[in-house]
Formats: C-alpha cells, structure tokens, sequence
C-alpha cells in the first residue's frame, strides 16, 4: 500500500541509546501479558502481534539507563497501555458504544487505590494488568508522584470518550482543541510520570506545578504526539476510522495537501522541541533560585529533564522500527527518514540523527533565528475581519453610572499620576481613561448587573490594564526583571484568603489591588477566595513570562503563546467574575471536567486573538511588542501579514463554533454524566448565556472604545515613532467627561 505522504525530515538532537537488558525486558513482558490475559483468547492480540510491535524495545530506546528491574515494569505498563488503546477500540470505538465505554472506563480508577483499598475483583485484561502495575510500582514512589500519576492515567482512560464522540458525530477537531486532548488521550503526560520512576528521580512537589515544569511535561507530549501523528497517519485515518490525528487536523483546518499538512506538523514539532530548549536554559535556574530547591531536589529536575530527552529520541527510533507504523524505507535512509535521499552524505542507523551536520543547521536555522529577529515595523491600520459573532449583545442601564465611578476610584486610587520612584509609571491620565471606556466592556458582560456590580467589574477591568500597561512601561523598558518578580511575589499580601488586613500598599497598583479584593471577597468563604485569588496570581505571573520573551525578544512558539494568552489576557479572571453568583450549587468537579474546560477554553482563545486582530498596529509598529498572536502566525509560517492574519482568523472561527459545540452537545452530556440536579442544570446554562454575553461585550468594546484606531495612537503625547513607547505628557483634565460617553 502506497504511503499517503513522504516523512519529512525530523529535528533530532539528542541521539537514541539502547538498554542493555532489551532481550530480559521481552521475553519478562511475554509471559506477563499471556498472564494477565491480553494474547490468546482475548480477541485483541495474538502472540505474534506482541512481538512484532516490540513494546520491550521501545521501552529499551526510551529508558536507556534503567535497571533490568525497572525496565521490566516499564515496558508492562507500555503493554498493558496499548492493549487498552485496541481494546478500547475493538470494543467501545469500532461500534460506537459511548455509554459501555464509559461504564468500563467508571471502573478503571478503582484499581489504583491510593490509600491501601484492596481493589475490586478484574473481569477483563486491563483491568487485572492495571491492578498488578499499581501494586508493583507505588511502594518506591511518593504519595504526590501517586496522586498526579493516577491522575495522567484517569485523563488518559477517560478521553478516550472524547475521541469516541468525534467519530460518533464526524468532527475533526480544530488545532487548538486537539493539541489540549491529544496530550491527554495520548498518554505522554502519563510517560512523562514513568519517567520520573525510570530515573529514579522524582520532581519534587513545590516544582512539579510550576510554569517551567508544566511546559517541559507539555512541550514532552506535544513532541511524542505529534511525531506519533506523523507515523500512524496512514493506519488511523485508513484502517481505524480516527479523526483525532495531527495530519488530518491540519489538511482540514488549512485545506491543503497531505504532504503540507505533514511538513506543518513536523514544523510544529520542531518548535515543540526548540520550547522544551529554551525552557530548560532560561526557567529551571530561576525556578530553583524561586523555590529554594536543594542540591537533591536540582539533580532531580535535571535527570528527569535528561530522562524527556532520552525518550524523545528513543521514541523517534523505535518508530522508525516498529510494525505498528508508517515507516518504509525509513532506517535505511537515516534516521530523518526518506526526503534525506537516497544515498545519505554520512552514516545513518541508530543514534545517527545528531550526526546529520547539514540537515540539523538546516532545521536550527533560518525558523530559531526568526522567532529572535523580529524588529518594529510599519504595518499600517489593524486590519479587522468580519468578525464571526452569533451572539447579540445588550448594555446594562447603569453604564454612564460605572463611567463615573471609575473616573472617581481611578483618581482615588493614584492610577492616574506617576508613582514615587517610577517617571516610566505615568501610564495614563484621565483622558486615556475615558477614551479606553472599560465600563463599555463591563456592561456589555454583564448586561443584568447591579450597579454596584457593575462598578466592581469596570474597576476590575480597569486594574487588569493598567497593570498590563505599567509592566512594561516600568519593567520592560529597563529590563527590571528583578524588580517585576518582586512586585508580583507582593500581590498575594493584598489578597489575604482569611479575611485579616491586607499589607500597606505602596503604590497605586497594589491600593487599587487591595481595594478591589476587599471588595469581591468579603462574602465569599475561604476555598472561594483561594480560588479566585489564584486567577489573579495567574494573571499577574504570567506578565513575567511576556517580560522575560521581550529580554530574548523571542516571538513565542505557537502553542505556548495560545495557552499563555488565556492568562495574560485575564481571561479567567474576568469569567470567574461570572461564576461568582453560582455559589455551591454546582459541584466543583463540573468545572474542572473536560468539556467545561474545553467551553471556556474556546471562548478565551476567540477573545484573546480578537484583542490581537484589533491591537496589531498597537503593538508590532507602536510598540515594538512581539506578544501578538498575528505575529505569531507570520512567524511560523514565514508568511505575510494578511495571510497571518486569514490564518488567525480562521482559528478564531474554529474556536467559536468549537463553543457552540460543546455547548450544544458536550454540556448535556455532563450533566447526565454527573447527575446534576435541574437547579445545578439551570447555573449551568446561564454560566452559558454568560459567557456568550462575555464575548459579544468584549467584541463591542474593541470596535467602539479609542485605544487601538491608528487615529487614537498618533494623537497621543510623545514620540510616536517606530518601536516608541510614549512618555507621558500631561494632559488637560477632562473632569466629569466621562459621565456624557
């Protein structure tokens, strides 16, 4: 059967080792599988299918230094984890059996107790095969590494209904929403947590949560998915039916050829690879400085690190090896498989790929020096779509209200005048403050609002910009990263969770930062403070992350920035100011649940990259910001600025109707899912009607406020060249202005 597309040629820089105890690994991991049931007799698998996909050798790439002992379990949990992928599929998938599978998927958990619970009698294969994993490995792991490893597993187990539900309805997931599902049905956060046995190294717990940590884990899965995409392709979407696969999702989503879709994957894994780089270099030592992490606790997070690369490159070579996969001709060309040609300029086979001088300048080249060589540009007047909104918005009656107030609370609370120490901090002034008109976006998000309410909501919005305008107008230019931290490290003292008095400010970001939380706390109890203070924290961290992208001036990668710009737009800052009113009345797991995630994940990524349609002359002339999601496109794809901003475009349309999706569909199906009582139903549906409220108001603001026009940027005071940042100059007071907008 002829192969759908060329491989393309991979980026590899870490060359594949083998573990000596590969023979003990297969013929332990034999019998073990014919004990739990999984070769003859169980439908699934025959002998001869075990050994010719040669889990034992994977597993022999990917752990190269680990133990006889150790490989042995590692390679049974690799067994038993494909033999639940095909018999997921052969059972559940190829009938289309969504309420069997889950049922079989409600048991799974049972079999990883964490407190010592015996576990329930097995009736199938997995079951028994999970049932003795467990019991083997977590006496020589932590009750932390348990807990987020049971986790991975139960994400892995249970998205598998997710994937279910796309063939039941003929849905090819967009890029974004198949990147966040695909980490989890695929399983490699789960290797990643095998790793950390493997190595005998476990990421200590005050780490394991961290931004740092987090990419490595996820830019680690994003590499082993999609280089799995590259393989499988032909077998998924020829022999099983699958949707969910890199390729496919790119031929659609760009409707271009097979062979492009490819080369944009393995583009895609590139820059995936390259982030898990940069991360390891510039964010592991200010971890460790941040957290006080031991010498112990550093070489642990470093042999784990050493242990994501090892299995990388090990993963890479046992798909070139494999029966499972797409791969003819692929050793025999090198490990970059056929496009390196037919008679390779150096040596190839195993642990090669690093040796190919020319191919790895060719991948570090010309697409790492872009993402650092961005300059400030002309780019004229933001181009702006026919935005896609199917949702009307309406304006609640107290707006010209809430525009005085925050005239009056800007003023009260110092916003509008530089603050002692920083000239850089004279941001706005009142002027800027009515032109900006953010109670315009609060009366369109909350349209049924008290005044008060709404007052608190245009205060909030207000705070959120200006902090988002006095950090690099205060840090960025001077490059103060120091002194950034350490004014985030000091929100937290504003925002005290047990009702005692917050720190004495010293500024006006942390004034207005202790009014408002004094304001929105005080009738929520302690777990709901905790909560809602952590969207803020999120927020506010992650201004350091776009701080430290501008000292490298690194436009960031693709997927990075996606899932940082949810925080740096104060996305789930402002949605959780929607559930504030839920109260108990939904069970907290509803939204931490897939679906809940995935809704407000689609709303926030429409309402983000709209922000960066409207505000590209903003920031790439004005500017010379680098943290546009435009840019970003341009970037990847070394492409213009119309197509950069078609191809945005496109994703946002995607992420709406991704939405109306999931609401329409995957939302009812929680609700069943979780017996939820008609009064926690109806929450549900209004948070619904809420955040489509959210983002109708938000596109409203953009179109109507004066803070992007090409207009509204060259009246302002200052220089107002290339790359400038104003320096504030006062102007005429405007007094009660504000009320007549």
């Amino acid at each position: 059967m002829a192969q759908p597309f060329d491989l393309p040629d991979f980026y590899m820089p870490h060359p594949a080792r083998l573990n000596p105890h590969l023979e003990h690994a297969r013929s332990h991991t034999r019998a073990w599988a014919r004990r739990m049931g999984m070769l003859e007799g169980s439908g699934i698998w025959e002998e001869s299918d075990l050994e010719a996909h040669d889990y034992a050798l994977l597993c022999a790439y990917t752990h190269p230094d680990t133990s006889a002992e150790g490989l042995a379990l590692v390679t049974d949990w690799y067994v038993w984890v494909f033999f639940f992928d095909d018999h997921f599929l052969e059972t559940f998938k190829r009938s289309q059996d969504r309420e069997g599978g889950k049922a079989y998927l409600d048991r799974l958990p049972a079999f990883m107790p964490m407190d010592g619970t015996p576990p329930p009698e097995p009736t199938n294969p997995v079951e028994a095969g999970l049932a003795d994993l467990w019991a083997r490995t977590i006496p020589a792991m932590s009750a932390d590494w348990r807990a987020r490893f049971a986790e991975s597993t139960e994400h892995l187990l249970n998205e598998s209904l997710w994937e279910l539900s796309n063939i039941n309805v003929g849905r090819v997931p967009n890029p974004v929403e198949y990147i966040e599902m695909r980490r989890k049905v695929g399983g490699a956060p789960w290797s990643a947590g095998l790793v950390e046995y493997a190595t005998g190294a476990e990421v200590p717990a005050r780490a394991a949560a961290s931004r740092p940590l987090r990419v490595l884990r996820d830019t680690f899965s994003d590499g082993v998915h999609l280089r799995n995409d590259l393989f499988s392709y032909q077998r998924e979407t020829e022999e099983e039916g699958e949707l969910s696969n890199g390729v496919l999702v790119l031929e659609t989503f760009l409707d271009c050829t097979t062979q492009q879709a490819a080369d944009a994957v393995n583009d895609l894994l590139t820059s995936r690879l390259q982030q898990f780089e940069h991360t390891t270099f510039t964010e592991l030592a200010p971890l460790f400085a941040e957290t006080g992490l031991d010498p112990a606790g550093q070489a642990a997070v470093l042999a784990y690190v050493k242990g994501l690369q090892d299995w990388q490159a090990g993963g890479h070579e046992w798909h070139l090896r494999s029966s499972r996969y797409m791969n003819e001709g692929a050793v025999d060309a090198g490990a970059g498989g056929p496009r390196l040609g037919a008679l390779p300029l150096g040596p190839t086979g195993l642990g090669t790929a690093a040796a190919d001088l020319p191919g790895v300048a060719g991948r570090l080249g010309s697409r790492r020096l872009r993402a650092f060589s961005h300059l400030p540009h002309p780019v004229g007047p933001s181009r702006l779509p026919d935005f896609e909104m199917p949702f009307t918005v309406r304006l609640s009656p107290h707006l010209n209200a809430a525009r005085r107030h925050v005239v009056e609370w800007s003023h009260r609370m110092g916003l509008l005048r530089p603050q002692p120490g920083h000239p850089a901090s004279y941001v706005w002034d009142e002027a800027d403050l009515v032109d900006y008109d953010f109670p315009l976006c609060a009366a369109g998000i909350h349209p049924d609002a008290a005044e008060e309410g709404l007052n608190l909501t245009s205060c909030w919005l207000t705070w959120g910009t200006y902090g988002d305008d006095y950090f690099p107008a205060v840090f960025g230019r001077s490059r103060d990263l120091v002194g950034a931290r350490a004014c985030v490290a000091r929100m937290s003292a504003f925002m005290p969770v047990d009702g005692s008095a917050p720190a004495a400010p010293a500024n006006a970001l942390e004034r207005s930062l202790a009014d408002l939380w004094a304001r929105t706390a005080a009738p929520m109890d302690q777990e709901a403070r905790r909560t809602f203070r952590a969207t803020i924290e999120t927020m506010v961290n992650s201004w350091i992350w776009e701080l430290e992208n501008q000292a490298w001036n690194r436009v960031p990668d693709p997927v990075d920035y996606v899932e940082m710009r949810r925080m740096t737009f104060g996305s789930d800052l402002t949605m959780s100011l929607c559930r504030l009113g839920h109260g108990r009345r939904v069970p907290p797991e509803v939204y931490r649940s897939g679906p809940m995630r995935s809704l407000e994940n689609a709303a926030a990524d429409y309402a983000a990259l709209l922000n960066d349609v409207f505000s590209y002359q903003k920031e790439i002339e004005f500017e010379g910001e680098i943290h546009n999601g435009v840019l970003v496109v341009q970037n990847f794809f070394d492409c213009d600025y119309p197509t950069g901003l078609a191809i945005l475009h496109d994703l946002m349309k995607s992420r709406m109707r991704q939405f109306q999706h999931v609401a329409a569909h995957e939302l009812p199906v929680v609700y069943d899912d979780f017996n939820l009582s008609a009064e926690a139903r109806e929450v549900l549906d209004g948070y619904v009607r809420e955040l489509e409220n959210w983002l109708s108001g938000i596109l409203l603001w953009h179109q109507d406020c004066h803070r992007y026009g090409e207009s509204d940027l060259r009246r302002l005071p200052g220089p107002r060249g290339i790359g400038t940042m104003a320096a504030r100059l006062p102007r005429p007071a405007l007094g009660g202005a504000a009320a007549g907008r």
